[in-house]
Protein backbone atom coordinates (compact mmCIF):
# COMPACT_ATOMS: atom_id res chain seq x y z
CA UNK A 1 0.00 0.00 0.00
CA UNK A 2 1.43 3.37 -1.06
CA UNK A 3 0.22 6.81 -2.07
CA UNK A 4 1.17 8.23 -5.48
CA UNK A 5 0.65 11.55 -7.24
CA UNK A 6 1.64 13.10 -10.57
CA UNK A 7 1.16 16.64 -11.91
CA UNK A 8 1.54 18.49 -15.22
CA UNK A 9 1.21 22.27 -14.91
CA UNK A 10 2.26 25.59 -16.38
CA UNK A 11 3.88 26.54 -13.05
CA UNK A 12 6.42 24.89 -10.72
CA UNK A 13 4.97 21.73 -9.16
CA UNK A 14 7.35 20.92 -6.29
CA UNK A 15 5.16 22.49 -3.58
CA UNK A 16 1.99 21.07 -5.13
CA UNK A 17 3.38 17.51 -5.06
CA UNK A 18 4.63 17.99 -1.50
CA UNK A 19 1.18 19.14 -0.37
CA UNK A 20 -0.49 16.19 -2.12
CA UNK A 21 1.89 13.73 -0.46
CA UNK A 22 1.03 15.18 2.95
CA UNK A 23 -2.63 14.46 2.17
CA UNK A 24 -1.68 10.88 1.23
CA UNK A 25 0.63 10.33 4.21
CA UNK A 26 -1.82 7.84 5.74
CA UNK A 27 -1.02 5.46 2.84
CA UNK A 28 2.65 5.15 3.76
CA UNK A 29 5.03 6.47 6.39
CA UNK A 30 8.17 4.48 5.62
CA UNK A 31 9.69 6.64 2.85
CA UNK A 32 8.86 9.50 0.52
CA UNK A 33 10.18 10.77 -2.80
CA UNK A 34 9.59 13.42 -5.47
CA UNK A 35 10.89 13.75 -9.04
CA UNK A 36 10.43 16.86 -11.19
CA UNK A 37 11.42 17.52 -14.79
CA UNK A 38 12.94 20.64 -16.36
CA UNK A 39 14.32 20.72 -19.91
CA UNK A 40 14.36 16.92 -20.21
CA UNK A 41 16.36 16.62 -17.01
CA UNK A 42 15.01 14.84 -13.92
CA UNK A 43 15.57 16.17 -10.41
CA UNK A 44 15.00 13.68 -7.59
CA UNK A 45 15.00 13.58 -3.83
CA UNK A 46 13.88 10.57 -1.81
CA UNK A 47 14.66 9.13 1.61
CA UNK A 48 13.20 7.08 4.44
CA UNK A 49 10.81 8.87 6.74
CA UNK A 50 7.69 11.04 6.73
CA UNK A 51 7.15 13.72 4.10
CA UNK A 52 7.78 16.56 6.55
CA UNK A 53 11.12 14.99 7.55
CA UNK A 54 12.35 13.94 4.10
CA UNK A 55 11.91 17.35 2.42
CA UNK A 56 13.63 20.47 3.70
CA UNK A 57 13.75 23.88 2.02
CA UNK A 58 17.05 23.07 0.31
CA UNK A 59 15.55 19.86 -1.11
CA UNK A 60 12.49 21.67 -2.44
CA UNK A 61 14.61 24.33 -4.13
CA UNK A 62 16.47 21.55 -5.92
CA UNK A 63 13.24 20.27 -7.53
CA UNK A 64 12.50 22.69 -10.41
CA UNK A 65 10.08 22.09 -13.26
CA UNK A 66 6.42 22.17 -14.24
CA UNK A 67 5.74 18.43 -14.14
CA UNK A 68 6.60 15.74 -11.63
CA UNK A 69 5.46 12.89 -9.47
CA UNK A 70 5.84 11.60 -5.94
CA UNK A 71 5.18 8.70 -3.61
CA UNK A 72 4.76 7.86 0.06
CA UNK A 73 5.78 4.26 0.70
CA UNK A 74 4.45 1.52 2.90
CA UNK A 75 6.56 -1.52 1.94
CA UNK A 76 4.81 -4.77 1.02
CA UNK A 77 7.76 -6.55 -0.60
CA UNK A 78 11.52 -6.31 -0.69
CA UNK A 79 13.56 -4.60 2.00
CA UNK A 80 11.68 -2.12 4.16
CA UNK A 81 14.94 -0.68 5.49
CA UNK A 82 16.77 -0.02 2.24
CA UNK A 83 17.08 3.57 1.04
CA UNK A 84 17.54 2.11 -2.45
CA UNK A 85 13.96 0.85 -2.48
CA UNK A 86 12.39 4.24 -1.76
CA UNK A 87 10.54 5.49 -4.84
CA UNK A 88 10.53 6.94 -7.50
CA UNK A 89 12.67 4.52 -9.54
CA UNK A 90 14.66 5.69 -12.56
CA UNK A 91 15.96 4.06 -15.73
CA UNK A 92 17.74 6.00 -18.50
CA UNK A 93 16.46 4.16 -21.60
CA UNK A 94 14.37 4.61 -23.58
CA UNK A 95 14.05 8.40 -23.29
CA UNK A 96 14.56 8.38 -19.52
CA UNK A 97 11.80 7.08 -17.25
CA UNK A 98 10.85 7.55 -13.61
CA UNK A 99 8.01 5.64 -12.00
CA UNK A 100 5.97 5.36 -8.80
CA UNK A 101 3.79 2.34 -8.11
CA UNK A 102 1.05 1.41 -5.66
CA UNK A 103 0.26 -2.30 -5.51
CA UNK A 104 2.01 -5.64 -5.64
CA UNK A 105 3.04 -7.79 -8.59
CA UNK A 106 2.26 -11.45 -8.08
CA UNK A 107 4.60 -12.66 -10.85
CA UNK A 108 7.56 -10.37 -10.06
CA UNK A 109 9.91 -13.32 -9.53
CA UNK A 110 9.22 -14.78 -13.00
CA UNK A 111 9.36 -11.33 -14.60
CA UNK A 112 12.74 -10.62 -13.05
CA UNK A 113 14.20 -13.77 -14.59
CA UNK A 114 12.53 -12.95 -17.91
CA UNK A 115 13.92 -9.41 -17.92
CA UNK A 116 17.44 -10.72 -17.39
CA UNK A 117 17.40 -13.62 -19.86
CA UNK A 118 15.18 -12.24 -22.64
CA UNK A 119 15.11 -8.45 -22.33
CA UNK A 120 18.72 -8.05 -21.11
CA UNK A 121 17.71 -5.69 -18.31
CA UNK A 122 19.27 -5.55 -14.87
CA UNK A 123 17.24 -5.28 -11.64
CA UNK A 124 19.29 -3.95 -8.75
CA UNK A 125 16.84 -4.22 -5.81
CA UNK A 126 14.26 -6.65 -4.46
CA UNK A 127 11.43 -4.21 -5.27
CA UNK A 128 8.68 -5.35 -7.63
CA UNK A 129 8.29 -1.68 -8.62
CA UNK A 130 11.73 -1.73 -10.26
CA UNK A 131 10.64 -4.84 -12.15
CA UNK A 132 7.51 -3.01 -13.32
CA UNK A 133 9.55 0.00 -14.44
CA UNK A 134 11.82 -2.19 -16.54
CA UNK A 135 8.91 -4.03 -18.13
CA UNK A 136 7.42 -0.65 -19.10
CA UNK A 137 10.80 0.55 -20.41
CA UNK A 138 11.25 -2.58 -22.52
CA UNK A 139 7.73 -2.33 -23.97
CA UNK A 140 8.25 1.35 -24.82
CA UNK A 141 11.53 0.54 -26.51
CA UNK A 142 9.94 -2.26 -28.49
CA UNK A 143 7.02 -0.07 -29.56
CA UNK A 144 8.96 3.02 -30.66
CA UNK A 145 11.99 1.27 -32.22
CA UNK A 146 13.94 4.51 -32.13
CA UNK A 147 11.18 6.59 -33.74
CA UNK A 148 9.62 9.74 -32.19
CA UNK A 149 7.17 8.90 -29.40
CA UNK A 150 3.43 9.25 -30.09
CA UNK A 151 0.53 8.72 -27.64
CA UNK A 152 -0.47 5.61 -29.60
CA UNK A 153 3.00 4.17 -28.93
CA UNK A 154 2.57 4.80 -25.21
CA UNK A 155 -0.77 3.00 -25.16
CA UNK A 156 0.62 0.04 -27.09
CA UNK A 157 3.44 -0.22 -24.54
CA UNK A 158 0.91 -0.24 -21.68
CA UNK A 159 -0.97 -3.02 -23.50
CA UNK A 160 2.29 -4.97 -23.47
CA UNK A 161 2.70 -4.32 -19.74
CA UNK A 162 -0.84 -5.56 -19.07
CA UNK A 163 -0.15 -8.75 -21.02
CA UNK A 164 3.01 -9.53 -19.03
CA UNK A 165 2.34 -8.23 -15.53
CA UNK A 166 0.06 -9.92 -12.98
CA UNK A 167 -1.22 -8.51 -9.72
CA UNK A 168 -2.23 -5.01 -8.66
CA UNK A 169 -0.72 -1.81 -9.95
CA UNK A 170 -1.65 1.83 -10.08
CA UNK A 171 1.25 3.58 -11.81
CA UNK A 172 2.37 7.11 -12.59
CA UNK A 173 5.48 7.62 -14.73
CA UNK A 174 7.36 10.48 -16.38
CA UNK A 175 8.83 10.05 -19.85
CA UNK A 176 11.65 12.57 -20.25
CA UNK A 177 10.83 15.29 -22.73
CA UNK A 178 7.39 13.89 -23.52
CA UNK A 179 4.98 13.87 -20.60
CA UNK A 180 3.26 12.00 -17.81
CA UNK A 181 1.77 8.51 -18.06
CA UNK A 182 -0.68 6.92 -15.61
CA UNK A 183 -2.35 3.53 -15.79
CA UNK A 184 -4.24 1.05 -13.67
CA UNK A 185 -4.34 -2.74 -13.72
CA UNK A 186 -7.25 -4.42 -15.56
CA UNK A 187 -9.05 -5.15 -12.27
CA UNK A 188 -8.58 -1.66 -10.81
CA UNK A 189 -7.53 -3.23 -7.50
CA UNK A 190 -5.63 -0.15 -6.34
CA UNK A 191 -7.22 3.31 -6.70
CA UNK A 192 -6.24 6.16 -9.03
CA UNK A 193 -8.18 9.32 -9.91
CA UNK A 194 -7.87 12.39 -12.13
CA UNK A 195 -8.51 16.07 -11.42
CA UNK A 196 -7.90 19.55 -12.86
CA UNK A 197 -6.90 22.83 -11.29
CA UNK A 198 -8.35 26.25 -12.10
CA UNK A 199 -5.03 27.09 -13.78
CA UNK A 200 -5.33 24.10 -16.12
CA UNK A 201 -2.97 21.84 -14.18
CA UNK A 202 -3.74 18.11 -14.30
CA UNK A 203 -3.24 15.90 -11.25
CA UNK A 204 -3.47 12.14 -10.84
CA UNK A 205 -3.49 10.69 -7.34
CA UNK A 206 -4.35 7.62 -5.29
CA UNK A 207 -7.26 9.30 -3.51
CA UNK A 208 -9.59 12.20 -4.22
CA UNK A 209 -8.57 13.84 -0.93
CA UNK A 210 -5.25 14.79 -2.58
CA UNK A 211 -7.19 16.63 -5.29
CA UNK A 212 -9.55 18.33 -2.85
CA UNK A 213 -6.76 19.53 -0.58
CA UNK A 214 -4.80 21.07 -3.48
CA UNK A 215 -7.89 22.80 -5.00
CA UNK A 216 -8.13 20.43 -7.96
CA UNK A 217 -11.58 19.54 -9.15
CA UNK A 218 -12.17 15.80 -9.14
CA UNK A 219 -12.98 14.75 -12.69
CA UNK A 220 -13.13 10.97 -12.65
CA UNK A 221 -11.44 7.74 -11.62
CA UNK A 222 -8.98 6.12 -13.97
CA UNK A 223 -10.81 3.07 -15.33
CA UNK A 224 -9.40 -0.42 -14.86
CA UNK A 225 -7.03 -1.22 -17.71
CA UNK A 226 -7.02 2.43 -18.85
CA UNK A 227 -3.92 4.50 -19.58
CA UNK A 228 -3.78 8.31 -19.52
CA UNK A 229 -0.97 10.26 -21.18
CA UNK A 230 -0.60 13.99 -20.55
CA UNK A 231 1.92 15.70 -22.82
CA UNK A 232 4.02 18.64 -21.66
CA UNK A 233 1.55 21.10 -23.22
CA UNK A 234 -1.16 19.74 -20.93
CA UNK A 235 -3.03 17.84 -23.64
CA UNK A 236 -4.66 14.72 -22.22
CA UNK A 237 -4.93 11.48 -24.19
CA UNK A 238 -6.58 8.31 -22.86
CA UNK A 239 -7.25 4.79 -24.09
CA UNK A 240 -8.43 1.44 -22.77
CA UNK A 241 -5.40 -0.85 -22.88
CA UNK A 242 -6.88 -4.16 -21.80
CA UNK A 243 -9.53 -6.34 -23.42
CA UNK A 244 -10.35 -8.07 -20.13
CA UNK A 245 -10.92 -5.12 -17.81
CA UNK A 246 -13.43 -5.49 -14.98
CA UNK A 247 -13.55 -3.20 -11.97
CA UNK A 248 -12.84 -5.19 -8.79
CA UNK A 249 -11.42 -2.68 -6.27
CA UNK A 250 -9.87 -3.84 -3.01
CA UNK A 251 -12.65 -3.74 -0.43
CA UNK A 252 -10.12 -3.22 2.38
CA UNK A 253 -9.60 0.31 1.02
CA UNK A 254 -13.14 1.13 2.15
CA UNK A 255 -12.95 -0.85 5.38
CA UNK A 256 -9.69 0.66 6.60
CA UNK A 257 -6.99 1.97 4.26
CA UNK A 258 -8.49 5.09 2.65
CA UNK A 259 -9.26 8.36 4.35
CA UNK A 260 -12.97 8.70 5.18
CA UNK A 261 -13.21 11.96 3.21
CA UNK A 262 -12.12 10.26 -0.02
CA UNK A 263 -14.30 9.01 -2.85
CA UNK A 264 -12.97 6.06 -4.85
CA UNK A 265 -14.60 4.46 -7.87
CA UNK A 266 -17.77 6.38 -7.17
CA UNK A 267 -17.98 5.17 -3.57
CA UNK A 268 -17.92 7.49 -0.58
CA UNK A 269 -15.55 5.89 1.93
CA UNK A 270 -17.37 7.55 4.82
CA UNK A 271 -20.79 6.37 3.65
CA UNK A 272 -19.41 2.86 3.16
CA UNK A 273 -18.27 2.80 6.79
CA UNK A 274 -21.63 4.12 7.98
CA UNK A 275 -23.30 1.32 6.00
CA UNK A 276 -20.98 -1.23 7.57
CA UNK A 277 -22.07 0.00 10.99
CA UNK A 278 -25.71 -0.41 10.00
CA UNK A 279 -25.33 -4.02 8.87
CA UNK A 280 -23.11 -4.78 11.87
CA UNK A 281 -25.88 -3.53 14.18
CA UNK A 282 -28.14 -6.30 12.88
CA UNK A 283 -25.47 -8.87 13.68
CA UNK A 284 -25.04 -7.47 17.19
CA UNK A 285 -28.77 -7.73 17.91
CA UNK A 286 -28.73 -11.42 16.99
CA UNK A 287 -25.85 -12.09 19.41
CA UNK A 288 -26.17 -9.71 22.37
CA UNK A 289 -29.43 -8.13 23.64
CA UNK A 290 -29.03 -4.35 23.21
CA UNK A 291 -30.28 -3.74 26.76
CA UNK A 292 -27.21 -5.68 27.96
CA UNK A 293 -24.89 -3.06 26.42
CA UNK A 294 -24.32 0.18 28.32
CA UNK A 295 -22.01 1.96 25.91
CA UNK A 296 -20.48 1.65 22.42
CA UNK A 297 -16.78 2.55 22.22
CA UNK A 298 -14.74 2.68 18.99
CA UNK A 299 -11.13 1.59 18.74
CA UNK A 300 -9.51 4.63 17.08
CA UNK A 301 -9.57 5.72 14.33
CA UNK A 302 -11.16 4.10 11.28
CA UNK A 303 -13.97 2.36 13.16
CA UNK A 304 -15.60 5.59 14.31
CA UNK A 305 -18.18 5.99 11.51
CA UNK A 306 -19.28 2.35 11.86
CA UNK A 307 -19.43 2.60 15.67
CA UNK A 308 -21.39 5.86 15.50
CA UNK A 309 -24.02 4.39 13.16
CA UNK A 310 -24.25 1.16 15.15
CA UNK A 311 -24.81 3.05 18.43
CA UNK A 312 -27.42 5.30 16.82
CA UNK A 313 -29.43 2.37 15.41
CA UNK A 314 -29.29 0.43 18.69
CA UNK A 315 -30.13 3.49 20.78
CA UNK A 316 -27.04 3.01 22.93
CA UNK A 317 -24.75 5.87 24.06
CA UNK A 318 -21.61 6.34 21.96
CA UNK A 319 -18.50 7.30 23.91
CA UNK A 320 -14.79 7.83 23.26
CA UNK A 321 -13.10 5.47 25.69
CA UNK A 322 -9.64 5.31 24.13
CA UNK A 323 -7.27 8.19 23.48
CA UNK A 324 -4.62 7.60 20.83
CA UNK A 325 -1.07 8.85 21.20
CA UNK A 326 -0.31 10.17 17.70
CA UNK A 327 3.35 10.75 18.46
CA UNK A 328 4.60 7.26 19.26
CA UNK A 329 7.82 6.98 17.34
CA UNK A 330 10.31 4.22 16.97
CA UNK A 331 11.51 2.25 20.00
CA UNK A 332 15.29 2.53 20.06
CA UNK A 333 17.36 -0.41 21.26
CA UNK A 334 20.33 0.99 23.11
CA UNK A 335 23.44 -1.00 24.08
CA UNK A 336 22.72 -3.17 27.10
CA UNK A 337 18.98 -3.07 26.64
CA UNK A 338 16.89 -6.13 25.87
CA UNK A 339 14.71 -6.18 22.79
CA UNK A 340 11.38 -4.52 23.57
CA UNK A 341 8.43 -4.52 21.23
CA UNK A 342 5.94 -1.69 21.33
CA UNK A 343 2.82 -2.35 23.35
CA UNK A 344 -0.65 -1.24 22.34
CA UNK A 345 -0.69 0.59 25.68
CA UNK A 346 1.91 2.98 24.32
CA UNK A 347 -0.48 3.86 21.49
CA UNK A 348 -3.80 3.85 23.35
CA UNK A 349 -4.87 4.96 26.81
CA UNK A 350 -8.23 4.38 28.46
CA UNK A 351 -10.63 6.94 29.91
CA UNK A 352 -11.48 4.88 32.99
CA UNK A 353 -14.83 6.58 33.69
CA UNK A 354 -16.23 5.29 30.39
CA UNK A 355 -15.51 1.66 31.32
CA UNK A 356 -15.92 1.35 35.08
CA UNK A 357 -18.90 -0.77 36.04
CA UNK A 358 -20.26 -0.93 32.49
CA UNK A 359 -20.94 -3.54 29.84
CA UNK A 360 -19.06 -2.14 26.85
CA UNK A 361 -19.24 -2.97 23.15
CA UNK A 362 -15.89 -2.27 21.48
CA UNK A 363 -16.06 -1.69 17.72
CA UNK A 364 -13.03 -2.16 15.48
CA UNK A 365 -12.76 -1.97 11.69
CA UNK A 366 -11.15 -5.43 11.45
CA UNK A 367 -9.26 -8.05 13.43
CA UNK A 368 -6.10 -9.55 11.94
CA UNK A 369 -3.70 -11.29 14.32
CA UNK A 370 -5.89 -10.89 17.38
CA UNK A 371 -2.96 -9.92 19.60
CA UNK A 372 -3.91 -6.25 19.60
CA UNK A 373 -7.60 -7.03 20.17
CA UNK A 374 -6.69 -9.25 23.13
CA UNK A 375 -4.64 -6.49 24.71
CA UNK A 376 -7.39 -3.91 24.13
CA UNK A 377 -9.99 -6.20 25.73
CA UNK A 378 -7.71 -6.58 28.74
CA UNK A 379 -7.26 -2.79 28.91
CA UNK A 380 -11.05 -2.43 29.09
CA UNK A 381 -11.24 -4.98 31.90
CA UNK A 382 -8.39 -3.26 33.76
CA UNK A 383 -10.36 0.00 33.47
CA UNK A 384 -13.24 -1.65 35.33
CA UNK A 385 -15.58 -2.92 32.60
CA UNK A 386 -17.98 -5.61 33.83
CA UNK A 387 -18.37 -7.24 30.42
CA UNK A 388 -16.46 -6.60 27.22
CA UNK A 389 -18.09 -7.38 23.87
CA UNK A 390 -16.13 -6.99 20.63
CA UNK A 391 -17.60 -6.25 17.18
CA UNK A 392 -15.68 -6.11 13.90
CA UNK A 393 -17.03 -4.03 11.00
CA UNK A 394 -15.25 -6.47 8.68
CA UNK A 395 -15.62 -10.26 8.44
CA UNK A 396 -12.92 -12.61 9.79
CA UNK A 397 -9.58 -12.13 7.99
CA UNK A 398 -8.85 -15.75 7.06
CA UNK A 399 -6.50 -15.46 4.05
CA UNK A 400 -3.32 -13.54 3.17
CA UNK A 401 -3.51 -10.46 0.96
CA UNK A 402 -1.26 -10.58 -2.11
CA UNK A 403 -2.22 -7.29 -3.78
CA UNK A 404 -0.31 -4.72 -1.78
CA UNK A 405 -1.29 -4.94 1.89
CA UNK A 406 1.36 -6.34 4.20
CA UNK A 407 -0.70 -8.88 6.11
CA UNK A 408 0.63 -11.86 8.05
CA UNK A 409 0.82 -15.41 6.73
CA UNK A 410 -2.33 -17.49 7.16
CA UNK A 411 -0.80 -19.25 10.17
CA UNK A 412 -0.55 -15.88 11.94
CA UNK A 413 -4.14 -14.85 11.19
CA UNK A 414 -6.26 -15.46 14.27
CA UNK A 415 -9.32 -16.39 12.19
CA UNK A 416 -7.58 -18.88 9.89
CA UNK A 417 -8.92 -22.37 10.57
CA UNK A 418 -10.78 -21.28 13.72
CA UNK A 419 -14.43 -20.92 14.65
CA UNK A 420 -15.81 -17.65 16.02
CA UNK A 421 -15.98 -19.21 19.48
CA UNK A 422 -12.33 -20.25 19.32
CA UNK A 423 -11.37 -16.71 18.25
CA UNK A 424 -13.46 -15.25 21.09
CA UNK A 425 -11.60 -17.37 23.61
CA UNK A 426 -8.24 -16.24 22.26
CA UNK A 427 -9.22 -12.56 22.33
CA UNK A 428 -10.81 -12.96 25.76
CA UNK A 429 -14.03 -11.01 25.19
CA UNK A 430 -17.48 -12.04 26.45
CA UNK A 431 -18.98 -12.05 22.96
CA UNK A 432 -17.48 -11.61 19.49
CA UNK A 433 -19.52 -10.34 16.56
CA UNK A 434 -18.20 -10.27 12.99
CA UNK A 435 -19.59 -8.69 9.84
CA UNK A 436 -20.87 -11.07 7.17
CA UNK A 437 -18.87 -11.19 3.88
CA UNK A 438 -21.89 -10.70 1.60
CA UNK A 439 -23.28 -7.99 3.88
CA UNK A 440 -19.93 -6.17 3.76
CA UNK A 441 -19.86 -6.25 -0.04
CA UNK A 442 -23.46 -5.03 -0.24
CA UNK A 443 -22.86 -2.25 2.31
CA UNK A 444 -19.87 -0.88 0.40
CA UNK A 445 -21.55 -1.21 -3.00
CA UNK A 446 -24.58 0.70 -1.71
CA UNK A 447 -22.34 3.67 -0.91
CA UNK A 448 -21.74 4.22 -4.63
CA UNK A 449 -23.25 7.42 -5.99
CA UNK A 450 -26.42 6.90 -8.00
CA UNK A 451 -24.91 8.15 -11.26
CA UNK A 452 -21.89 5.85 -11.02
CA UNK A 453 -23.77 2.66 -11.87
CA UNK A 454 -23.71 -0.67 -10.07
CA UNK A 455 -20.51 -2.33 -8.92
CA UNK A 456 -20.64 -6.10 -9.31
CA UNK A 457 -17.30 -7.25 -7.89
CA UNK A 458 -14.69 -6.49 -5.24
CA UNK A 459 -11.38 -8.01 -4.36
CA UNK A 460 -12.21 -9.35 -0.90
CA UNK A 461 -9.57 -12.08 -0.99
CA UNK A 462 -8.40 -11.69 2.61
CA UNK A 463 -11.99 -12.41 3.68
CA UNK A 464 -13.26 -14.95 1.14
CA UNK A 465 -10.06 -16.42 -0.35
CA UNK A 466 -11.09 -15.51 -3.92
CA UNK A 467 -8.18 -13.82 -5.73
CA UNK A 468 -9.62 -11.78 -8.59
CA UNK A 469 -6.59 -12.11 -10.87
CA UNK A 470 -7.21 -15.86 -10.95
CA UNK A 471 -3.53 -16.78 -10.91
CA UNK A 472 -2.84 -17.35 -7.21
CA UNK A 473 -1.98 -20.82 -5.90
CA UNK A 474 -0.81 -21.99 -2.48
CA UNK A 475 2.76 -22.07 -3.86
CA UNK A 476 2.39 -18.46 -5.03
CA UNK A 477 1.24 -17.35 -1.59
CA UNK A 478 4.16 -19.16 0.03
CA UNK A 479 6.63 -17.51 -2.36
CA UNK A 480 5.07 -14.06 -1.90
CA UNK A 481 5.29 -14.47 1.86
CA UNK A 482 9.03 -15.03 1.47
CA UNK A 483 9.28 -11.66 -0.30
CA UNK A 484 7.46 -9.76 2.44
CA UNK A 485 9.46 -6.82 3.81
CA UNK A 486 12.56 -7.78 5.75
CA UNK A 487 12.39 -6.65 9.36
CA UNK A 488 14.89 -5.76 12.01
CA UNK A 489 15.17 -7.48 15.37
CA UNK A 490 12.77 -5.83 17.78
CA UNK A 491 10.74 -4.16 15.05
CA UNK A 492 7.07 -3.68 15.86
CA UNK A 493 4.24 -5.69 14.36
CA UNK A 494 3.78 -4.81 10.69
CA UNK A 495 0.26 -6.22 10.43
CA UNK A 496 -2.94 -4.23 9.96
CA UNK A 497 -2.86 -2.47 13.35
CA UNK A 498 0.64 -1.18 12.58
CA UNK A 499 -0.48 0.40 9.33
CA UNK A 500 -0.77 4.19 9.27
CA UNK A 501 -4.29 5.07 10.34
CA UNK A 502 -6.67 6.55 7.82
CA UNK A 503 -7.98 9.25 10.12
CA UNK A 504 -4.64 10.66 11.21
Amino acid sequence: MCGIVGVVSSAPVNQLIYDALLLLQHRGQDAAGIVTQLDRKFFMHKAKGMVRDVFRTRNMRALPGNCGLGQVRYPTSGNAFSEEEAQPFYVNAPFGLVLVHNGNLTNAHALKAELFSNDHRHINTESDSEVLLNVLAHELEKTTRGLPLKPSDVFEAVRGVNRRVKGSYAVIALIAGHGLLAFRDPHGIRPLCLGRGADGSIMLASESVALDGTTHQFERDVAPGEAIFVDLQGQLHSQACSDKAQLSPCIFEYVYLARPDSTMDGISVYQARLNLGETLAKRVISTVPPNDIDVVIPIPESSRPSATQLAHLLGIPYREGFVKNRYVGRTFIMPGQSVRKKSVRQKLNTIVSEFKGRNVLLVDDSIVRGTTSREIVQMARDAGARKVYMASAAPPVRYPNVYGIDMPTKEELVAHGRSIEEIRQIIGCDALIYQDVDAMKAAVAQARFSGAGALSAFDASCFDGVYVTGDISADDISRLNESRPQTEEGAEDNSRLALPNASE
